[in-house]
């Protein structure tokens, strides 16, 4: 494949081209197995090239070192295409060490077919996305937050997403009847103006939380839902 813009041969489909300075490649679709990450690459609505990154799984201690190696040769893939946005599907723990791996954040997709899911995504209108570091969009009037750490890490998770602008930690309702061990979190659906609700639940506690979006609407509010609650399983919060 050769660079679109000065025509420089690319060592693989769809990478960055360091002579002119030109992404070649504007997303990546990550369809992940335990041994075999099928990466494809998409500019536009095209399909501009593929690849594959294949491991052997290792048992016992050195799991995960495999996996961390396999992870990161994956995240290498994603930098040199340089892309807006990287989709993912397949097994959580794959995705969950390339999310650690790698500067993107991963935007879930599911269906028998990954590509075409992804493609149909980026149909919708596209949202704005902020650059800021998690810890920057938690801010409003309450600050104390239920599940302790978890409470945190769902937050920080939440927060982490490309197209939130801030979380807002509500109220503490300790009146519940939950019988529930452990915090879970969970994404409401969004409303008319793209913005969705964190619902953090431990034992009776409950606390609601705004996550303002940069949707415009509640269809591209629903698009980032999806995204947290995604995020909130892999991080099994969900």
């Amino acid at each position: 494949m050769d660079c679109r813009r000065c025509a420089e041969p690319l060592e693989r489909p769809g990478d960055y081209c360091l002579v002119c300075n030109t992404a070649n490649a504007d997303a990546v679709v990550i369809d992940a197995d335990r041994d075999r990450a099928d990466l494809t690459m998409l500019e536009a609505d095209a399909i501009v090239g593929t690849s594959v990154v294949r491991t052997t799984p290792e048992s016992g201690e050195n799991e995960l070192k495999e996996l961390r190696n396999y992870a990161g040769r994956i995240a290498d893939e994603l930098h040199r295409k340089r892309p807006e946005t990287v989709f993912a599907a397949g097994v959580r723990e794959v995705l969950r060490e390339i999310q650690g791996e790698s500067q993107y954040e991963l935007l879930r997709v599911t269906g028998e077919d990954p590509v075409a899911t992804a493609i149909e995504r980026r149909g919708e209108r596209s949202l704005d996305v902020v650059d800021a570091a998690p810890a920057e969009k938690i801010g409003g009037s309450h600050s104390t937050l239920i599940g302790g750490r978890d409470g945190m890490a769902a937050i920080q998770t939440v927060a982490g997403h490309p197209h939130v602008k801030k979380v807002i930690p509500g109220p503490i309702d300790a009146g519940g009847t939950g019988s529930q061990s452990g915090l879970r979190a969970k994404a409401t659906r969004a409303d008319a103006g793209g913005n969705v609700r964190l619902l953090l639940r431990d034992g009776s506690s409950v606390q609601e939380n705004r996550v303002v979006t940069t949707a415009r609407d509640a269809d591209g509010g629903e698009l980032v839902r999806e995204d947290l609650n995604a995020a909130l399983d892999d991080a099994d919060l969900h």
